[in-house]
């Protein structure tokens, strides 16, 4: 007999054997026990999962002459379904078999009764593959077929399957096979094959096979004729193009050391040896996702304990901030890599960025250091790529200017002055997102007054007025499609159709502040606060159950930096004054 494939060879042939999918074969099994059997089943799930092996395995167990034992593996009807030559079994696959034509057929053969069992059933693979016309063609058979008919219909994109198809079905939805019942299924077909398999390699598979047990014991297979004695970690990798763990663990040190030619040379070496390049970027990017959880809760079980061990190791050495920072690039350069002409140029691209990013955090680090003797641990704390939700209320830390130009020192000369080394530094360390937190933002529509909302909102069109203003321009730009959606004594809530768009406004009030510009607008100083129309959909509906629940917070305080007084009571001359306090007026 010719070599017969693994997951041929190893497809189970009784409920006990299936792995995973314990809820779906304990209904099916009640189902037979209390002669509750339905005429149409929908199996759908992900390939691999065991969709077909359990429709032949129930349609053999319905035929089964050993009532209190079925499938009892020795009667007639389950030797005949063993050779899959049951003449009451009818596979059809709708990928070749999906036109009308071939529809009718099979209606003509339906009302004939069963040869050998109790029930003819017919298993439809890849049932979506039919057309429109095929389906309805179908529906009547299926809604009032004979009593020794049963319809078993199985499909991966039940998406594409006619909902009044599946509303005739009893649906049953296909979960992913867990990893540990891959990898103790390999291990059994492992023994019964006499094949040496490192327990690495075997959790290796069960990570590739993408929780697939087809796909898992066709990797197995592969290596399997790979191999000359046992199958090694390095062999799976060899075969697949796998980074291990600990070589991302040695590139993301890499990466934070700055060491850039160490780093393009990784990425050459994996791309020259075969590796996949996405999946290296998925791998990388699953990692570092685990590393973020592990900072959080170090007990955690999501996490296998071997790849704690490389996060404690070579991971946990980087700041968390980092690490965020080089997934958000990944996954963003992830979602470019169908459109892509080189991949490997937008990886490199992606890592180089990353470096970019600690050149700056270290550079900042280290004038920080240098200006205020403040140790590298204690700096490290107050730099965030994010906005954190204490920090929401963008409370401004000005710096006053000397009062005499002898007061400066050779630092202060070379950059003009604080305030645009100030202003410097924001616009280069607050370029990420400004995130509110729930309650802020809860306790900022508390205390909104909903009439003063309405007559600002009469106010604002003449925003337009403002767009070729010199000094007001770039506030009126990035508040003129918004809507404004509340308004308190002294600041206001809109909402913007992007998270693009509220960054940038939250980055302007963050940076420059919108007080002038909503006195000359409004006739009152201001704080905006901007957020996207599915965080608005998202308040609105927290509001009212916070509401009903009597459990919203108190109303919010904000504090303006009162430019209004401090212009009043200053003319020009007494703030040129004190910019420049040796200067003379002299009057013509």
């Amino acid at each position: 007999m010719s070599y017969q494939a693994l997951y041929r060879k190893y497809r189970p042939t009784s409920f006990d054997e299936v792995v995973g999918q314990k809820p779906i074969i304990k209904t099916l099994q009640h189902a037979i026990k209390t002669n509750r059997i339905s005429h149409a089943y929908l199996f759908c799930g992900p390939r691999g999962t065991g969709k077909t092996s359990i429709a032949k395995i129930f349609a053999k167990t319905l035929n089964c002459e050993n009532l209190q034992n079925a499938p009892c593996g020795n009667c007639h009807n389950c030797e005949l379904a063993k050779q899959n030559a049951h003449p009451d079994v009818i596979e059809i696959d709708a990928a070749s078999n999906n036109g009308v034509d071939e529809v009718r057929n099979l209606i003509e053969r339906v009302k004939y009764a069963p040869m050998e069992g109790k029930y003819k059933v017919y298993i439809i693979d890849e049932v979506h593959m039919m057309s429109t016309g095929a389906f309805n063609a179908l529906l009547k058979t299926i809604e009032e077929p004979p009593a020794h008919v049963i319809f078993i219909f199985a499909t991966t994109e039940v998406n594409k399957v006619l909902p009044t198809i599946i509303s005739r079905c009893q649906r049953f939805d296909f979960s992913r096979v867990a990893k540990e019942d891959i990898v103790y299924r390999l291990d059994v077909v492992c023994k019964e094959e006499k094949i040496k398999i490192d327990p690495e390699a075997l959790e290796l598979i069960a990570e590739l096979s993408d929780g697939g047990m087809r796909d898992a014991l066709s990797i197995l297979d592969q290596c399997i004729a790979y191999s000359e004695d046992a199958i090694t970690l390095e062999d799976v990798r060899t075969i697949y193009g796998v980074v291990t763990k600990n070589d991302l663990g040695d590139l993301l040190n890499l990466l934070y050391e700055e060491k850039v030619d160490d780093t393009i040379q990784f990425v050459h070496k994996i791309r020259m040896n075969g590796f996949d390049l996405k999946r290296f970027t998925n791998d990388f990017i699953h990692i570092l996702k685990n590393s973020v959880i592990f900072n959080y809760s170090n007990q955690t079980t999501l996490i296998d304990p071997s790849t704690k061990k490389i996060i404690q190791s070579k991971f946990m050495n980087i700041p968390i901030e980092f690490r965020i920072h080089l997934m958000d690039l990944l996954m963003e350069t992830y979602t470019k890599y169908p459109y892509a002409s080189n991949i490997s140029d937008y990886l490199e691209a992606a890592l180089l960025k990353s470096i970019s990013k600690s050149y700056i955090s270290k550079e900042y680090k280290s004038i920080n250091q240098t200006e205020n003797g403040v140790k590298k641990e204690e700096i490290g704390s107050d730099i965030s790529y994010d906005i954190t939700p204490e920090r929401a209320d963008i409370s401004k830390k000005n710096k006053k200017m000397p009062k005499n130009n002898a007061d400066l020192d050779v630092k202060e000369i070379y950059d003009v002055s604080r305030e645009t080394n100030k202003k410097e530094e924001s616009s280069e360390f607050t370029n990420e997102k400004i995130r509110f937190s729930t309650d802020f933002l809860l306790s900022l529509l508390v205390g909104a007054d909903r009439k003063l909302r309405q007559k600002e909102s009469e106010q604002m069109i003449g925003m337009e007025d403002y767009l070729v203003d010199i000094e007001y321009g770039k506030f009126a730009s990035s508040l003129l499609h918004c809507d404004l959606i509340a308004s308190g004594e002294n600041y206001s809530i809109i909402k913007v159709n992007s998270e693009l768009e509220a960054n940038e406004i939250n980055e302007l009030e963050e940076n420059f502040g919108f007080e002038h510009f909503m006195l000359k607008l409004v006739g009152r100083e201001k704080k905006i606060f901007a957020i996207t129309n599915e965080q608005h959909k998202d308040l609105i509906e927290t509001f009212r159950q916070r509401r009903a629940n009597n459990t919203l917070p108190k109303a919010a305080i904000i504090e303006l930096k009162s430019i209004v007084q401090e212009e009043k009571g200053n003319s020009e001359e007494e703030q040129l004054k004190k910019v420049f306090p040796s200067i003379q007026f002299i009057e013509d």
